[in-house]
């Protein structure tokens, strides 16, 4: 079965700081290629030391609230999240094969397995719940309580894109964490 080149351009990638479109005032820049022709895709934005000390306030800011919402409105975002990645699989793995020389069926299988990471993260309630011993030892009673650690961040390689970055994304927002890419 022969794949057609995907129908996708790019222009320049910034970053997303609280809510909002970034872009980078570093001054600095990378080149995304296209590994199947070798042209030039996109630029990318190299963030300054103010743009991801902008980053974490902004995370540390919602956090305040975000550990606060319940378990139960955490999952149901997850599975929106979850849906809106499977109603757009297609151009997601369309932008991977421009951006990294993939098959689309290589990258469409990449999608799957994040959206299965996603999945799992809907789940998460239930692995959060917490424990109580009574007379642990002598007099001793001992909980335990599952709490959110704050802000995260991930570094990913860059052979998968879209996977990767969902197992921790996903997992790490579920848990009550705000979170950095």
């Amino acid at each position: 079965m022969a794949v057609k080149e995907p129908q996708v351009t790019l222009k320049r990638v910034s970053h997303w700081i609280g809510g909002k479109l970034v872009e980078g005032r570093s001054g600095r820049s990378g080149v995304v290629w296209n590994p199947a022709t070798g042209q030039p895709q996109a630029t990318v934005d190299f963030a300054s030391v103010e743009e991801l000390d902008a980053a974490v306030a902004v995370a540390k800011e919602a956090y305040k609230s975000w550990r606060q919402t319940p378990l139960s409105r955490r999952a149901e975002i997850m599975f929106k999240f979850r849906d809106l990645v499977d109603q757009n699989r297609r151009k997601i793995a369309e932008l991977i094969t421009l951006e990294h020389g993939k098959t689309l069926a290589d990258a469409l299988g990449e999608v799957a397995r994040g959206l299965e990471n996603v999945e799992f993260a809907t789940g998460i309630p239930h692995l959060l719940k917490g424990g109580f011993s009574e007379q642990a030892s002598r007099g001793v009673d001992v909980y335990q309580i599952r709490q959110p650690l704050g802000v995260v961040a991930g570094i990913t390689p860059f052979n998968f894109p879209a996977m990767v970055p969902m197992w921790m994304f996903a997992n790490a927002i579920a848990c009550g964490n705000t979170f950095i890419l």
